[in-house]
């Protein structure tokens, strides 16, 4: 196939484009380049490869990279809580607006294959120890996820025949990639620790579903991969049930694998977010599977960052929002 990846030069885009090239595809990235073009640089040149620097939010940018493709893989946005709350009328322009652009044109190029980047987050505060399902209520805390429930209602809408998205709700992310990012906590904690040998866990009692970002981009190449018709209009929880870890345990793991960290617990933070989530759906429709854990991630930041791999994690390219100044 031909597959379109908005966003394509992200922390996810980066290695899914590297994936898509090594199993035989064609590959178009559409992306603004926020970050510069480094996560993607040795890609250029490859004639199975294209990369377009331009923005969603264009619509002669997006009618453009439309040509010719087979699917899309729409990750652009903006993406994570800080970043959102930092910019509220860019995020919501930019996350739902994008998204109903592009689902209408491929509509109209009968683009049929559409794979959305939601995320877990739509859960937010949920009571109790109990598994969250697909099926399970929304209660999100946060613009960015207020924005992906309304994304993900749009592409739903769409049930009309020609075009058959598929909603991937991402779990927490973090690991390595060509486009590195130390706002994400698990890469952020294992920095710091390894930095000062101390780091803080707020709210320790809360649940997340961390999950590594080679898995996740796994789990999109799953769905490309499947019968269409096996996973159109579906919404799958992407992530692994014994991969959620409350984070007084995500604490516990840092230290660890960093020796010397002290840990402080602390309660008081605004974000409230706890959901202990179930992948059982995914797993048992697309036979996904782990490759890495949480301590593999936390082991192989650290061994990064004490190779000199980011001299600067603290630095701007590093972070999609930095709330340490």
């Amino acid at each position: 196939m031909r597959v379109l990846v908005t966003g394509g030069a992200g922390y996810i885009g980066s290695i899914l484009s590297r994936r898509l090239l090594e199993a035989g595809h064609d590959v178009l990235v559409v992306d603004k380049l926020m970050f510069g073009v480094e996560p993607v640089k040795n890609l250029v040149g490859n004639k199975h490869f294209e990369l377009q620097a331009g923005d969603i939010m264009n619509y002669a940018d997006i009618t453009r990279s439309l040509e010719k493709v087979d699917a899309v893989v729409h990750l652009a946005s903006i993406v994570g809580d800080p970043a959102c709350a930092a910019e509220p009328d860019t995020a919501t322009e930019t996350n739902l607006i994008s998204t109903l652009r592009l689902s209408r044109l491929c509509r109209e190029k009968k683009i049929e294959r559409f794979v959305f980047a939601s995320t877990c987050s739509v859960y937010g505060a949920s009571e109790g120890d109990s598994e969250i399902t697909e099926t399970s209520p929304l209660n999100p805390v946060s613009l960015y996820a207020e924005t992906k429930i309304d994304c993900e209602k749009v592409l739903l809408a769409f049930d009309t025949g020609g075009f058959s998205p598929t909603i991937l709700r991402l779990g927490t992310l973090y690991g390595l990639s060509p486009r590195m990012r130390f706002d994400l906590v698990v890469n952020y904690l294992t920095w710091k620790a390894l930095a000062q040998k101390k780091i803080k866990i707020f709210n320790g009692a809360c649940w997340r579903p961390f999950v590594h970002v080679n898995d996740i981009v796994g789990a999109f190449l799953n769905v490309l991969d499947a019968p269409i018709d096996k996973v159109a209009f579906q919404t799958y929880n992407v992530g692994f049930t014994n991969e959620n870890y409350r984070l007084k345990r995500l604490g516990e793991l840092i230290a660890e694998n960093v020796p010397g960290t002290q840990v402080e617990y602390l309660n008081e933070t605004k974000d409230q977010r706890s959901y202990r989530v179930s992948f059982v759906k995914f797993e048992k429709a697309l036979g996904f599977k782990k490759t890495k854990g949480l301590a593999d991630g936390i082991l192989e930041t650290k061994a990064a960052l004490e190779a000199g791999a980011f001299p600067d994690p603290s630095s701007r390219k590093y972070n999609n929002y930095v709330p340490w100044g």
